[in-house]
């Protein structure tokens, strides 16, 4: 499975101790790109259980999921 992932930054987010969250005592940082309150995970992950290993996808921003049938990069090819 691949998944198209916007980005709004270009650098990295420093973490501290004031990310913590008392009570679970841990930082949950998303690695899927779908988390609402990124960098940190929602959760959001949980909907890309049954994606299929050789399909792409995109999620809209309401969270429906899409298959992605072509890529076409900047340069024009595929």
């Amino acid at each position: 499975m691949s998944r198209l992932v916007n980005h709004d930054a270009n650098g990295p987010l420093k973490l501290d101790e004031d990310d913590i969250d008392p009570e679970k005592g841990d930082i949950a940082v998303c690695r899927c790109g779908l988390s609402d309150d990124y960098p940190f995970c929602d959760g959001s992950h949980r909907a890309t259980r049954d994606e299929d290993a050789d399909t792409t996808y995109v999620y809209d921003e309401d969270g429906e999921r899409r298959v992605v049938r072509d890529v076409v990069t900047e340069s024009g090819e595929d």
